[in-house]
């Protein structure tokens, strides 16, 4: 397998920058949307929460393209799901978005069950991603 890798160096207060990355395999590498899947990653991981209410802040998923950039052209469906599940809880809520500038918002994700938790985040052709673990509590009265 062949790659050709560009080095571009400018001067004025600028150093070296990868510009792009081709591989032998045809299809368009490099920037946003064509053949290549992004890389994704959580952006916004997610955190403790009670049984049944929204995990706050929104959970976000970040698709980046062969150079680590946000992949603003992908309008791919990125889904979201529970990767560790020892209690048999349930995911509710939106957990399949496509990203505006790379950036997929899932804002209303519950957990119905407490617990310790990661999730996974797929789109088509991407490796499968995991999150940081995290609770989910039950609401105890005073």
């Amino acid at each position: 397998m062949r790659a050709l890798i560009t080095l571009a160096i400018g001067g004025c207060n600028t150093g070296s920058l990868l510009t792009g990355i081709s591989g032998n395999g045809g299809g368009g590498g490099g920037g946003g949307g064509g053949s290549t899947p992004p890389v994704l990653s959580f952006f916004v991981q997610p955190n403790t929460a009670n049984v049944g209410q929204a995990i706050s802040p929104p959970v976000e998923v970040l698709a980046r393209d062969s150079l680590g950039n946000p992949d603003s052209a992908f309008t791919g469906s990125i889904t979201v799901s529970l990767a560790s599940n020892s209690t048999g809880a349930s995911l509710s809520g939106a957990t399949a978005r496509r990203p505006v500038n790379g950036i997929a918002t899932f804002g209303s994700m519950a957990v119905n069950k407490a617990g310790t938790y990661t999730l996974q985040a797929s789109a088509s052709g991407a490796a499968t991603v995991t999150s940081s673990a995290f609770s989910i509590t039950t609401v105890t009265e005073p």
